[in-house]
């Protein structure tokens, strides 16, 4: 149970011990009436009338009703109070129950004047029963007023801090689904994000291969061989795609291993007329497959600028295995291009591909170099630590 729960379950738990300290001691004077055997029949007709207006009271209460119509209900109570209070001092304590409600009915400028109305009203009722005023007399409404005040003020106290509770249990609920809201934008867009690197590393590549090699076919003498790998090339898309769909591994990983999928893709740039090689650089290891991923799309990446921009003769793919990392060099000897400004180049793409390159090693904690000029040939070094034993790759 929250603070605030507690906080409103103490308030209406108050509540209910006035209701029921108002019957108890209406119900006190009216046994002491009886057994003094004085103005019974009175006393009956008047604690009835004093009962069933305070039900009255209750019923509004539960209605919200207005400030005049409890200021006045309160007035019609503490008269009936004082009609008892005549007939009977067995009925003087019966205006604690009145202090409080005097309390918490009225702003405290009103509800003071009041509380000391009634003490006096109790004090001068008992002067009157008892022929005289003697410190019992004075001191017991004196009392039951000051504690009617102290524990109306540890109500109201009570009752702001259940209120501001409340109210901040509300703005954080607003502020947590502000925030659930927020973050279920921000993956929405992350996985748009990393679909489109997907997409643009695997099928759009494939599809732009396809498109090459038909245009070759179309202009060569024996369009066999170019039809046959622009198919491999096409069902490598449609392969991709039922990957994307299914959100399985990536195909060129599945049952092998990072050399081999980087040695097949090096093999698919030998169609298009360029002297690709493949070389491995220390001790092959296992590679996580998030850092095997991201390696490899960043390999493919370069490999189609090569096959599609750069206009190059030879392609050399380095795959080096560190201590600590694993790094993919593919360099060619093409036209290369101005790293700052690489949408200039005469034969650019649209850019997306060395961004998605740059933001799939970064998921990683990779990081993406490239070095290029005009006219003498690009590099482009992709690099990812490898987890530490103590590490559980994902």
């Amino acid at each position: 149970m929250s603070r605030a729960e507690r906080g409103s379950d103490a308030l209406t738990l108050l509540r209910r011990a006035e209701h029921v300290l108002f019957a108890a001691l209406l119900a006190l004077g009216a046994v002491e009436a009886w057994v003094d055997g004085r103005h019974r029949p009175a006393v009956v007709a008047a604690g009835v009338a004093v009962a069933g207006w305070y039900a009255v009271g209750m019923a509004l209460s539960r209605r919200a009703a207005g400030p005049r119509l409890a200021m006045l209900w309160l007035a019609v109570l503490t008269a009936g109070w004082a009609a008892l209070t005549a007939l009977s001092l067995s009925f003087v304590w019966l205006a604690f129950a009145l202090y409080l409600l005097t309390m918490q009915l009225l702003p405290t400028r009103q509800a003071l004047p009041w509380v000391a109305a009634l003490t006096a009203g109790a004090v001068a009722a008992g002067g009157l029963h008892r022929g005289g005023l003697d410190s019992g007399t004075v001191l017991g409404p004196v009392f039951g007023a000051a504690v009617a005040i102290v524990i109306t003020a540890v109500y109201r106290r009570l009752r702001r801090e259940s209120e501001a509770r409340a109210e901040l249990v509300r703005e954080l609920t607003a502020a947590q689904e502000r925030l659930a809201a927020t973050e279920r934008r921000e993956g929405i867009l992350a996985e748009r994000e990393r679909l489109a690197r997907e997409i643009h590393d695997t099928v759009a590549q494939n599809l732009s291969s396809v498109i090459l090699l038909l245009r070759a076919a179309r202009d060569a003498a024996d369009p066999g061989p170019r039809l046959e790998v622009a198919e491999q090339a096409a069902r490598g898309a449609l392969e991709d795609t039922r990957r994307l769909v299914r959100a399985l591994a990536p195909a060129e990983l599945t049952g092998r291993s990072l050399p081999e999928a980087l040695e097949r893709a090096v093999g698919d740039v030998r169609h298009f007329g360029v002297d690709a090689r493949f070389v491995v650089d220390g001790e092959a290891g296992a590679v996580p497959t998030p850092i095997a991923v991201a390696l490899l799309r960043a390999a493919q990446g370069a490999l189609a600028n090569v096959r599609t921009h750069a206009q190059a003769g030879t392609v050399v793919v380095t795959l080096a295995f560190q201590p600590d990392a694993v790094r993919v060099d593919v360099v060619d000897d093409g036209v290369g291009f101005d790293p700052l400004r690489p949408a200039a180049a005469p034969s650019a793409g649209t850019g997306l591909g060395l961004s998605a390159m740059s933001g799939r090693l970064a998921e990683v904690g990779g990081a993406l170099v490239v070095e290029s000029a005009p006219g003498r040939g690009t590099a482009v070094s992709a690099t990812a630590p490898l987890p530490t034993p103590r590490e559980e790759p994902s």
